[in-house]
């Protein structure tokens, strides 16, 4: 059973929310952050990327940096920028992105049933990035990014979700990437005890995105018992900030490949190669070099088991042969498969997580990236990269069944849009 249980978040006042309301940490460079913060000071990015508030001879990870944020964020609740809940709720966040919406539920999920595996991983995590956040969370004494969970929908939480937007909600504001955002507190005690109970039937949650938020909140929270021996099993660092959202909303972009070279082949012995597992058709032939990148057409998979390939200007179907197709969880993954059976063998790249011939692009850039990426910036310079990937969508039930066979996905492998933002909801450890 899931111990999903309700908290006292602190959030925007009201009128702050959209000026606070900021994408997570890790979607920015530094140079980037310090971009957005100096536009808005009030970003929550301010307080996730504190060096913002350094110059560049400050080291991203120095203990000040830390330091800063909780400071930043112990000023703004002392100026009232944020306040905190008089007693504990749920919250829904609905998010919108060109007219799909999905709402997820506010809570708090228990470390243990990270632990104890009923809360699901399908990705590894590296220690280096969980080290960043462990000293974030640490010395601010506060989650502030919450984590992307996923559930199986069920009737009755469904049948809350809906009672409760027949209200007003508290936050309703659209960002400068079009997303809207609106908030409802769950506060009524037979609806807290309605929504508790419903998630006690429910023994498999998902980590959707934010593995390593999650992981550093968990590694917090065990710090915090080893401090407080006999600590109370309800203590705050017991549990560690979640929106968890049904399955049947949520929808998983394309995450997309490009390559720098063709490993030594020439484009036709490569085609040969590939010939070997794919079925190989050209699409879109190569178009005038007088059209915009931007205006050129793409091919995007339709169906599970199909890859675009974009080659020197055009663009191919590779169809995986029966052969190489499995019905194991993540070896018939079309990650897997293009890993494989063709960036492996073909191109030579044996290490993805490593290897500096290959990059990631999500679905959420288009595919004229793709194209971009691929083409000459001036008449007669050699492109950036020499192919391109288009890739099907993960499924949700995919990574389902991939974490529920206790397996790990190939790197990259997933890319959820829209993202949640950091600051409208913060979880205090004590």
């Amino acid at each position: 059973m899931a111990d999903i249980r309700p908290f006292r978040a602190y959030r925007p006042a009201k009128g702050m929310e959209e000026r606070i309301a900021a994408l997570p940490y890790d979607v920015y460079s530094r140079e980037e952050a310090c971009a957005v913060v100096a536009e808005n000071p009030d970003s929550f990015l301010a307080i996730d990327r504190a060096e913002t508030q350094f110059d560049s001879t400050t080291d991203t990870y120095a203990p000040e940096v830390y330091e800063k944020a909780a400071e930043m964020l112990r000023e703004r609740i002392e100026e009232g920028k944020f306040r905190q809940e008089d007693t504990p709720c749920y919250y829904l966040y609905e998010l919108t992105m060109e007219g799909r919406s999905q709402t997820g539920i506010v809570a708090c999920a228990s470390i243990d049933d990270y632990c104890n595996n009923v809360i699901k991983k399908h990705e590894n995590t590296r220690a280096d990035k969980e080290a960043d956040r462990i000293r974030h969370v640490d010395v601010c004494n506060m989650q502030t990014g919450p984590i992307f969970l996923a559930y199986r929908e069920t009737i009755p939480l469904k049948q809350i979700k809906q009672e409760v937007k027949k209200l007003a909600p508290v936050y309703d504001f659209v960002t400068q990437d079009h997303v809207g955002h609106r908030v409802w507190v769950i506060s009524k005690p037979e609806q807290i005890a309605a929504i508790r109970d419903a998630f006690a039937q429910i023994y498999q949650i998902y980590i959707a995105d934010g593995h390593h938020r999650c992981a550093s909140a968990v590694r917090v929270g065990l710090m915090r018992r080893e401090q407080n021996p006999g600590y109370e099993k309800d203590a705050e660092f017991n549990y560690f900030l979640s929106v968890i959202f049904p399955d049947e909303e949520l929808k998983i972009l394309d995450y997309n490949r490009v390559v720098r070279d063709l490993n030594g082949l020439t484009e036709e012995t490569f085609l040969e190669k590939i010939r070997q597992f794919f079925t190989v058709r050209i699409e879109i032939s190569k178009q005038p070099d007088s059209i915009p990148v931007e205006s050129k057409k793409s091919f995007a998979p339709e169906k599970k088991g199909q890859f675009g390939m974009y080659l020197n200007g055009t663009w191919y179907s590779l169809t995986a042969k029966e052969s190489i197709r499995s019905e194991d969880a993540v070896k018939g993954l079309d990650v897997s498969v293009l890993q494989d059976y063709l960036l492996g063998p073909i191109l030579g790249i044996h290490d993805p997580k490593t290897d500096r011939r290959i990059d990631f692009v999500g679905g959420i850039r288009g595919l004229s990236e793709l194209m971009c990426r691929c083409t000459p910036k001036t008449p007669g310079a050699e492109p950036e990269m020499a192919v391109a990937f288009s890739m099907y969508p993960t499924s949700i039930r995919e990574l389902f069944a991939v974490a529920d066979a206790g397996l790990l996905m190939p790197p990259k492998s997933t890319w959820f849009e829209p993202k949640l933002r950091s600051g409208l909801f913060l979880h205090s450890l004590s």
